[in-house]
């Protein structure tokens, strides 16, 4: 079940308790001759996406609306066909403005740290594979503009493309779980206001790009906090935005940020069809850098399936749209896409295939490389383990003890993850440099996150 963020929202803008609540839908059903006696504990079931039976949401919706003084629709307590459909990013079926309301409810939530945003857990089949085809496919947005209480100016968009750049950059350095507060209070204070004003068809359209922008970035920082069903919820999100700005770039860059969570969660199958959708559908307005990470991905879930031939043919295409990168072209999303990104991505692909030797010329190729920091680290970490498997491990602890260094001050749990990874297999190589390196790992394990 998905967290209903947007009764979160309603029930907290009323002023009511959940046990006000509970109370206030038994005397609703009273004045309809029904027996209800819930309380507190089902409102919270409700918040954690159970839907009431028969006309309890109605019910709700009539409270609601009476304290808030206004109409309130089962589509505004989510509990509308989108949820009933299990997704609730706003797909074709729902209009841009319920879009806004929904993607607003969620950034709320998690500005407050509600604790289950943060656990559930990342969706499956149908509903992860909608907001995917939904971007692939018609009808597209034919007029964004929005008629608002104050309009939007080109200014207001370029401090969004700012922010964007900016906790990009503050991610790079210290890691999602320092960043995403930062990223989701601006998204509040300063994105969904801009969402709700007015703008003309062409300036909504590059509001809408920009706020895909800084959605996708609050997305890296839930995946590096290991809250895979809310990242998978903001790159939902940063899709839709991606569709109605017009871009198609910019979603096939969404579309990848989907492919390495895929990755990460073992799903190689749906990795593998994502990145075929992306380079399909974005045709030629997927970027160089954008292709190569793309078939690079491809070759490390092929090579997971033990499809050798097709993660080859993967490696192949990532190298020579690698070869075709120039930097000043292009989009600043695709920034990360730096120098040996794509040799690190295909070490892990030859690994994958047992080819050690191949896999040890890219993975040194990428360290040699120029690198922001917390790329750096993910390069030793992958050179280490490799070094380990073919036998040097007094080589390897030289490389691990420089990761765990350069990790110092990140706040990151992929790195944590690459960090424990490395402790355990030094630790069993039994070789006389191990021991410094691992002291040195468990020092900075020990600082809580």
């Amino acid at each position: 079940m998905e967290p209903n963020v947007l009764l979160e929202s309603l029930i907290e803008e009323a002023g009511v308790s959940r046990a006000g609540l509970a109370g206030h839908v038994n005397r609703a059903g009273r004045s309809r001759g029904l027996s209800l006696r819930y309380e507190h504990t089902a409102v919270s079931r409700w918040l954690k996406g159970q839907r009431p039976r028969g006309q309890v949401p109605d019910l709700i919706c009539e409270v609601l609306a009476s304290r808030l003084g206004r109409p309130v629709g089962l589509d505004d307590i989510g509990m509308g066909a989108s949820a009933a459909s299990g997704t609730d990013t706003g797909g074709e079926g729902a209009s841009l403005s319920g879009f806004v309301e929904r993607a607003t409810a969620l950034w709320r939530s998690d500005e407050q740290q509600r604790p289950h945003l943060a656990t559930v857990p990342a969706v499956t089949g149908t509903p992860a594979v909608m907001p995917v085809w939904e971007w692939e496919n018609p009808p597209e947005d034919t007029d964004v503009s929005r008629p608002g209480p104050g309009r939007v100016s080109a200014s207001d968009i370029a401090v969004l493309k700012a922010a964007r750049d900016h906790y990009e950059q503050m991610y790079r350095k210290t890691g999602g779980i320092a960043t995403r507060s930062r990223v989701v209070r601006f998204l509040n204070a300063e994105a969904a206001p801009l969402l709700r004003g007015g703008y003309s068809d062409a300036l909504g359209r590059s509001l809408h790009r920009a706020t895909a922008g800084l959605v996708a970035v609050a997305g890296i920082c839930a995946y590096d906090s290991d809250a895979h069903g809310l990242a998978q919820r903001y790159f939902h999100q940063a899709l839709r935005l991606a569709k109605s700005s017009g871009d198609r770039g910019l979603g096939g860059y969404v579309i990848a940020l989907l492919v390495t969570q895929s990755l990460f969660l073992g799903d190689y199958r749906r990795s593998i069809a994502f990145a075929e959708a992306a380079l399909r559908a974005a045709g030629g307005h997927i970027t160089p850098a954008l292709a190569a990470d793309l078939h690079a991905m491809q070759a490390k879930a092929y090579a997971q399936l033990g499809d050798a031939a097709s993660a080859r043919a993967c490696i192949g295409r990532a190298e020579a749209q690698a070869g075709r990168i120039h930097t000043g072209r292009e989009p600043d999303e695709t920034g990360y896409v730096q120098p040996g990104l794509v040799d690190v991505q295909v070490a892990e692909a030859l690994l994958g295939l047992g080819d050690l030797p191949a896999a040890r010329e890219h993975a040194a190729s990428a360290v040699r490389a120029p690198a922001h920091d917390r790329g750096r680290v993910h390069r030793l970490a992958m050179l280490s383990h490799i070094e380990l498997l073919q036998g040097e491990a007094d080589r390897a602890a030289g490389t691990a003890a420089e990761m765990a260094r350069r990790a110092r001050g990140m706040e990151s749990q992929r790195l944590r993850d690459r960090l424990r990874q490395v402790r355990s297999e030094l630790a069993a190589s039994g070789c006389a440099d191990a021991v410094g390196t691992t002291d040195l790992i468990d020092e900075a394990l020990r600082v809580p996150l």
